[in-house]
Protein backbone atom coordinates (compact mmCIF):
# COMPACT_ATOMS: atom_id res chain seq x y z
CA UNK A 1 0.00 0.00 0.00
CA UNK A 2 1.10 3.60 -1.16
CA UNK A 3 2.30 5.32 2.01
CA UNK A 4 0.06 8.59 3.11
CA UNK A 5 1.01 12.02 2.91
CA UNK A 6 1.99 14.11 6.21
CA UNK A 7 0.86 17.68 5.92
CA UNK A 8 1.66 19.97 9.03
CA UNK A 9 0.28 23.59 9.81
CA UNK A 10 2.43 25.37 11.95
CA UNK A 11 2.59 28.62 13.30
CA UNK A 12 1.55 30.53 16.54
CA UNK A 13 -1.35 31.06 18.48
CA UNK A 14 -4.31 32.66 16.91
CA UNK A 15 -2.92 32.69 13.48
CA UNK A 16 -5.82 30.63 12.20
CA UNK A 17 -4.36 27.09 11.96
CA UNK A 18 -7.15 25.36 13.07
CA UNK A 19 -9.95 27.17 10.88
CA UNK A 20 -7.76 26.39 7.91
CA UNK A 21 -7.13 22.87 9.06
CA UNK A 22 -10.86 22.24 8.67
CA UNK A 23 -11.33 23.74 5.69
CA UNK A 24 -8.49 21.54 4.12
CA UNK A 25 -9.72 18.67 5.56
CA UNK A 26 -13.59 19.22 3.77
CA UNK A 27 -11.64 19.94 1.04
CA UNK A 28 -9.38 16.92 0.82
CA UNK A 29 -12.17 14.81 1.55
CA UNK A 30 -14.34 16.17 -1.28
CA UNK A 31 -11.51 15.37 -3.04
CA UNK A 32 -11.32 11.41 -2.56
CA UNK A 33 -8.96 11.07 -0.16
CA UNK A 34 -9.08 9.21 3.23
CA UNK A 35 -8.00 12.17 5.61
CA UNK A 36 -7.42 12.36 9.81
CA UNK A 37 -6.86 15.82 11.26
CA UNK A 38 -5.09 16.12 14.40
CA UNK A 39 -3.13 18.26 16.60
CA UNK A 40 -0.12 18.71 18.97
CA UNK A 41 0.61 18.66 21.48
CA UNK A 42 -2.36 16.09 22.20
CA UNK A 43 -3.80 13.96 19.33
CA UNK A 44 -4.46 11.11 21.54
CA UNK A 45 -6.25 10.59 25.07
CA UNK A 46 -2.48 10.63 26.54
CA UNK A 47 -1.05 12.99 24.51
CA UNK A 48 -4.24 15.03 25.14
CA UNK A 49 -3.34 14.97 29.40
CA UNK A 50 -0.18 15.72 28.90
CA UNK A 51 -1.21 18.91 26.39
CA UNK A 52 -3.68 20.01 29.73
CA UNK A 53 -0.53 19.81 31.87
CA UNK A 54 2.02 21.93 29.57
CA UNK A 55 -0.48 24.45 29.00
CA UNK A 56 -2.45 25.23 32.12
CA UNK A 57 -2.06 28.83 33.16
CA UNK A 58 -0.21 29.19 36.23
CA UNK A 59 1.66 26.54 36.43
CA UNK A 60 5.25 26.68 37.28
CA UNK A 61 7.17 24.89 34.61
CA UNK A 62 10.84 24.81 33.86
CA UNK A 63 11.85 25.22 29.94
CA UNK A 64 13.70 22.12 30.11
CA UNK A 65 10.42 20.43 31.76
CA UNK A 66 8.21 21.84 29.26
CA UNK A 67 10.42 20.76 26.12
CA UNK A 68 10.29 17.21 27.22
CA UNK A 69 5.94 17.15 28.10
CA UNK A 70 6.06 18.29 24.33
CA UNK A 71 8.38 15.41 23.15
CA UNK A 72 6.78 12.66 25.42
CA UNK A 73 3.45 13.80 23.89
CA UNK A 74 4.56 14.10 20.64
CA UNK A 75 6.42 10.12 20.75
CA UNK A 76 2.81 8.85 21.95
CA UNK A 77 1.12 10.92 19.56
CA UNK A 78 3.37 10.00 16.42
CA UNK A 79 3.40 6.24 17.56
CA UNK A 80 0.03 5.55 18.64
CA UNK A 81 -1.76 8.03 15.72
CA UNK A 82 0.53 9.85 13.01
CA UNK A 83 2.65 6.35 11.69
CA UNK A 84 -0.33 4.09 11.59
CA UNK A 85 -2.45 6.12 9.96
CA UNK A 86 0.10 6.94 7.19
CA UNK A 87 1.15 3.26 7.16
CA UNK A 88 -2.13 2.63 6.07
CA UNK A 89 -2.45 4.99 3.30
CA UNK A 90 -4.06 7.98 4.65
CA UNK A 91 -3.30 11.73 4.43
CA UNK A 92 -2.66 12.95 8.27
CA UNK A 93 -3.18 16.81 8.72
CA UNK A 94 -1.42 18.05 11.86
CA UNK A 95 -1.81 21.11 13.78
CA UNK A 96 1.89 21.67 14.77
CA UNK A 97 4.47 19.56 14.78
CA UNK A 98 8.38 19.91 15.42
CA UNK A 99 9.22 22.93 13.86
CA UNK A 100 6.74 24.59 16.65
CA UNK A 101 9.06 23.18 19.17
CA UNK A 102 11.89 24.71 17.77
CA UNK A 103 9.87 28.25 17.41
CA UNK A 104 8.60 28.30 21.10
CA UNK A 105 11.19 26.38 22.83
CA UNK A 106 14.32 27.31 20.96
CA UNK A 107 14.15 30.71 19.69
CA UNK A 108 11.14 31.62 22.60
CA UNK A 109 13.07 29.80 25.81
CA UNK A 110 16.32 29.53 24.11
CA UNK A 111 17.06 26.09 24.48
CA UNK A 112 20.01 24.74 22.35
CA UNK A 113 18.26 24.13 18.78
CA UNK A 114 20.89 21.24 18.03
CA UNK A 115 19.42 19.38 21.98
CA UNK A 116 15.74 20.35 20.33
CA UNK A 117 16.54 18.71 17.16
CA UNK A 118 17.90 15.19 19.01
CA UNK A 119 14.61 14.82 20.84
CA UNK A 120 12.76 15.80 17.94
CA UNK A 121 13.92 12.76 15.98
CA UNK A 122 13.16 10.36 18.57
CA UNK A 123 10.29 11.21 19.44
CA UNK A 124 9.11 11.01 15.72
CA UNK A 125 11.12 7.97 15.03
CA UNK A 126 12.74 10.37 12.36
CA UNK A 127 9.27 11.01 10.48
CA UNK A 128 9.24 14.30 8.63
CA UNK A 129 6.15 15.93 6.96
CA UNK A 130 5.62 16.26 3.37
CA UNK A 131 4.44 19.20 3.45
CA UNK A 132 4.67 22.28 5.82
CA UNK A 133 2.22 25.52 5.83
CA UNK A 134 3.40 28.15 8.20
CA UNK A 135 0.43 30.46 8.85
CA UNK A 136 2.57 33.92 10.58
CA UNK A 137 0.43 37.07 10.84
CA UNK A 138 1.57 40.72 12.20
CA UNK A 139 1.20 40.97 15.96
CA UNK A 140 -0.96 43.34 15.84
CA UNK A 141 -4.21 40.18 15.03
CA UNK A 142 -2.82 38.46 18.34
CA UNK A 143 -4.41 40.59 20.47
CA UNK A 144 -7.31 41.17 18.47
CA UNK A 145 -8.24 38.00 17.62
CA UNK A 146 -7.34 37.23 21.58
CA UNK A 147 -9.93 40.06 22.74
CA UNK A 148 -12.43 37.64 24.08
CA UNK A 149 -10.43 34.28 24.46
CA UNK A 150 -9.46 32.28 27.53
CA UNK A 151 -5.48 32.48 27.24
CA UNK A 152 -3.15 29.18 27.51
CA UNK A 153 0.21 29.22 29.82
CA UNK A 154 2.47 29.70 26.04
CA UNK A 155 -0.51 32.62 24.47
CA UNK A 156 0.34 34.53 27.97
CA UNK A 157 3.67 35.16 26.81
CA UNK A 158 4.65 38.77 26.33
CA UNK A 159 5.52 39.87 22.78
CA UNK A 160 9.79 39.78 23.13
CA UNK A 161 8.99 36.34 23.22
CA UNK A 162 6.40 36.13 20.10
CA UNK A 163 8.72 38.22 18.24
CA UNK A 164 11.56 36.00 18.93
CA UNK A 165 9.36 32.66 17.67
CA UNK A 166 8.43 34.32 14.86
CA UNK A 167 11.56 34.77 14.02
CA UNK A 168 12.09 31.16 14.41
CA UNK A 169 9.21 30.23 11.73
CA UNK A 170 10.88 32.70 9.47
CA UNK A 171 14.21 31.04 9.90
CA UNK A 172 13.28 27.95 9.82
CA UNK A 173 11.56 28.11 6.41
CA UNK A 174 14.54 28.74 5.11
CA UNK A 175 16.23 25.95 5.43
CA UNK A 176 13.51 23.54 5.65
CA UNK A 177 12.62 21.18 2.39
CA UNK A 178 9.03 21.63 1.34
CA UNK A 179 8.18 24.37 3.84
CA UNK A 180 6.22 27.61 2.96
CA UNK A 181 5.05 30.22 4.46
CA UNK A 182 1.39 31.95 4.11
CA UNK A 183 0.32 35.28 4.75
CA UNK A 184 -2.16 34.72 7.81
CA UNK A 185 -3.24 38.46 7.96
CA UNK A 186 -5.26 37.73 4.68
CA UNK A 187 -9.13 36.83 5.15
CA UNK A 188 -10.19 32.94 5.70
CA UNK A 189 -11.28 32.22 2.19
CA UNK A 190 -7.70 34.15 0.28
CA UNK A 191 -5.71 31.85 2.87
CA UNK A 192 -7.46 28.68 1.70
CA UNK A 193 -6.55 29.81 -2.20
CA UNK A 194 -2.76 29.96 -0.99
CA UNK A 195 -3.28 26.44 0.80
CA UNK A 196 -5.25 24.49 -1.81
CA UNK A 197 -2.39 25.91 -4.63
CA UNK A 198 0.49 24.55 -2.27
CA UNK A 199 -1.12 21.18 -2.65
CA UNK A 200 -1.57 21.31 -6.23
CA UNK A 201 2.08 21.92 -6.31
CA UNK A 202 3.16 19.00 -4.75
CA UNK A 203 -0.16 17.45 -5.97
CA UNK A 204 -1.71 16.57 -2.77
Amino acid sequence: MKKGKFIVLEGPDRCGKSTQAKLLLNYLIEQGNDVILTREPGGTPTAERMRQIVLEPGLEITPMAELFLYEASRAQHTQEKILPALKAGKTVLCERYTMSTCAYQGYGRGIDLKTIQTLNRIATLGTVPDLTLVFLMSDKYFTERGEYLFSDRLEQEDLAFRQKMRQGYLDMIARTPNAYLVDADKNIADIQTQVRELLKKYQI
